[in-house]
């Protein structure tokens, strides 16, 4: 499948009406040194969301990439995360990012881990929105959140979470936890949408591919997309990064999205929200 500048990302519009390109380039575990480089290269290819996070240690280089592209900034949707061990200085954690980036304002901000034992994530939802007011970020919302998180956030929150970004790919689907993000009206993003390459090996894949003369990564990203999640696959190869994005080429049957649907096996890839406590600092 031939992957031209021309090809049409879909966009998704979130709660409050900010659009969203539904496939992105994520940077995680992208070092540092490499980061202007291979975003270079991305945005070359033709993505316009870039997802990064401060615990990434990689928004500087995102933001001199998108600097030398010389694409106009309201051209690229930019996503950042707030870093767990600075959930209760929310405010200050923010303006750091932005001013990483480079950049005057962020599309969409993040709380990247709930990490319920520190009892923190509320208090930097607020500080959030106030920033959301002040219209220094043009969505917010969450990452990693299971159902009891969401429902602790809004029980006090103003503002419904435009984003709930969360581990999905066809062997780790968390449909409940999807179906509830989207009956409170929230977007769901998948990263390790392609199961960090590990779902790329199912006999299904490569049938389903070789009919559509595509790649298993293509057919897996269309699974996504043709159910109206978000996704942000990521690679350091400039062919890799041209092919994922020919994904929006690919249009999958209903029939063949169950297919894919049925190689859920609960293969859980990262860490679990429901525990995981690590600082990120």
């Amino acid at each position: 499948m031939a992957q031209t500048q021309e090809t049409a990302v879909p966009t998704v519009t979130l709660n409050n009406g900010v659009q969203i390109p539904q496939l992105g380039f994520g940077v995680f575990q992208v070092p540092p040194e490499e980061t202007q480089r291979i975003v270079e290269d991305a945005l070359e290819a033709g993505y316009r969301h870039i997802d990064t996070a401060a615990a990434y240690r990689n928004e500087a280089g995102v933001g001199a990439a998108i600097a030398a592209s010389g694409i106009p900034r309201e051209e690229i949707f930019i996503t950042t995360k707030l870093r767990n061990g600075e959930q209760g200085k929310a405010n200050e954690a923010f303006h750091n990012s932005r001013h990483a980036l480079g950049v005057d304002y962020v599309d969409l901000y993040l709380i990247h881990w709930p990490v319920p034992s520190q009892g923190l994530f509320t208090e930097a939802w607020k500080q959030m929105e106030k920033l959301y007011a002040n219209s220094q970020i043009r969505a917010i919302g969450v990452s990693n959140f299971l159902t009891d998180h969401l429902d602790t956030l809004l029980a006090v929150s103003d503002v419904v979470p435009a984003v709930n970004q969360i581990e999905i790919h066809p062997t780790f689907q968390q449909q409940e936890l999807s179906a509830k993000s989207r009956s409170l009206g929230i977007a769901v993003e998948a990263y390790s949408p392609l199961g960090q390459g590990a779902d790329l090996n199912a006999a299904t894949l490569k049938s389903m591919a070789g009919r559509y003369g595509a790649s298993p990564a293509q057919i897996v990203l269309g699974w996504h997309l043709a159910q109206g999640t978000i996704v942000i696959p990521k690679s350091a190869d400039s062919t890799r990064m041209r092919e994922n994005l020919g994904a929006v080429s690919l249009t999958l049957t209903p029939a063949e999205v169950v297919e894919i649907t049925a190689l859920e096996s609960g293969a859980r890839a990262g860490a679990d929200p429901a525990v995981a406590s690590f600082s990120q600092m």
